[in-house]
């Protein structure tokens, strides 16, 4: 395929993506929209020129949004042909490539748009999925001879986190305070998070309510999963490492987690999709799964501190997980719990097994013992004052690259 846009070779956003945000454009209206290169392209005026009146099913402007849950609440035998045409629309013999007021109504530079959330959040799930993150932080904080819990291998451990303190990348985080209990002191002390980490995720958002009591397979997760987002689940490795027995992460975690502006649909991932990490022992019926379930995404880590440039920390990969996503929401809803559209799923911290893939500052500098040396000559423990972690993420295969574009946020001094 090509377009009629033109965009760089290496793009994130090319013909072959076609993801789906929402967007201020000119500061004067919110609609749903996609991007092709660098240009954002408004979905609802392109309803209304008659673009996709062809699809069955998408009887009214749902477009005219300020969140993509109406969209893809239609489901895929919807938002599939939506992509399709658009990838049929933005080719370069389509009647669209000729039609300069459709373009000039539509289309826009990225400085005449401001990206939102992508969608209402109702509820948010946290998983912990990586192994090699699990065993690394195990060793840290546990017996280094045992760094896995019994259950680890059994179930993909999760827990359910804060959907309000979601954020769009570009929002500006500040840091929590609480409750930490230092190192030989008898008492915890409260005051501003001295541990302050990100955590290189990615999620997928679902497309469907069902009722409590209902399950989802293994084999029908993927009808449930409209697409994967990058996900920086912020974290006070103090604060929670005081606070987290017996229940677990509380305002370690919930004080704000950033997302990339763009999902991009499985359906785009088609192409990388790689076999999981043997999983032993066997796991149960419910969640044993056929085919190939995980995705070969390439990620990366660059914190740019105030005035400097950016330094590239971890390079890391979304097929390392041990447990997919498939498995993650069989597991998620095999006691009954209902699901809503929009939820947002996390995989956990996504580390590899070389170094320069752990996915957090804790693994990177090993609870600080080893800080990293940026390149204005300071050194980084955990993330300072007015620092900006920036993701990215993206798959490329055969001539073929589709990207998720980036999540940043900037860390301003506790209240």
């Amino acid at each position: 395929m090509k377009s009629f846009v033109d965009y760089p070779e290496n793009s994130d956003f090319s013909i072959h993506n076609i993801p789906f945000g929402v967007a201020v454009f000119n500061k004067e209206y919110i609609a749903c929209c996609t991007r092709i290169g660098d240009l954002i392209v408004d979905l609802a005026t392109l309803y209304d020129y008659g673009f996709f009146d062809e699809i069955n099913g998408l009887d009214e402007n749902v477009f005219e949004a300020y969140t993509l849950n109406e969209f893809i609440e239609l489901g895929k035998p919807v938002t599939n042909a939506v992509r399709l045409k658009l990838q049929q629309i933005l080719g370069e013999d389509s009647k669209l490539a000729n039609d300069e007021k459709s373009i000039a109504d539509c289309f826009f530079e990225l400085d005449q748009v401001k990206m939102m959330m992508p969608v209402h959040v109702p509820n948010y799930t946290d998983f912990y999925s990586s192994i090699e993150h699990a065993t690394n932080v195990g060793k840290m904080f546990r017996d280094p001879e045992n760094a896995l819990l019994p259950n680890w291998r059994h179930l993909p451990v999760g827990y359910h986190g804060r959907a309000s303190s979601i954020v769009i990348s570009g929002t500006d985080i500040i840091r929590p305070k609480g409750q930490m209990k230092p190192p030989g002191a008898d008492s915890p002390i409260f005051g501003p998070s001295k541990q302050l980490d990100f955590e290189l995720e990615m999620a997928f958002i679902v497309n469907k309510n069902t009722e409590m009591g209902e399950s989802i397979s293994t084999a029908d997760a993927e009808d449930a999963i409209f697409g994967m987002v990058l996900f920086n689940d912020w974290s006070a490795r103090d604060i929670q490492s005081w606070e987290y027995v017996p229940l677990g992460p509380f305002l370690g975690k919930n004080f704000g987690s950033s997302v990339s502006p763009w999902v991009v649909t499985l359906e785009a991932l088609n192409p990388f999709r790689t076999a999981s990490p043997k999983q032993e022992p066997e796991v149960l019926n419910y969640l044993q799964f056929e085919g190939d379930k995980n995705f070969d995404i390439n990620l990366e880590v660059s914190i740019q501190p105030e005035n400097g440039e950016e330094n590239l920390i971890c390079q890391s990969n979304f097929k390392y997980m041990y447990w997919n996503m498939n498995q993650q929401l069989a597991h998620h809803t095999v006691n009954g719990c209902n699901v809503e559209v929009g939820d947002l799923y996390a995989s956990g911290t996504i580390s590899g097994q070389d170094p320069n893939s752990f996915g957090s500052m804790l693994e990177l500098t090993w609870r600080g013992q080893n800080p990293l040396q940026l390149s204005n000559g300071t050194e980084r423990k955990f993330i300072e004052d007015n620092d900006t972690v920036i993701m990215r993420g993206f798959a490329e295969k055969d001539g073929i690259r589709v990207g998720f574009g980036e999540v940043s946020g900037k860390i301003l001094p506790a209240n």
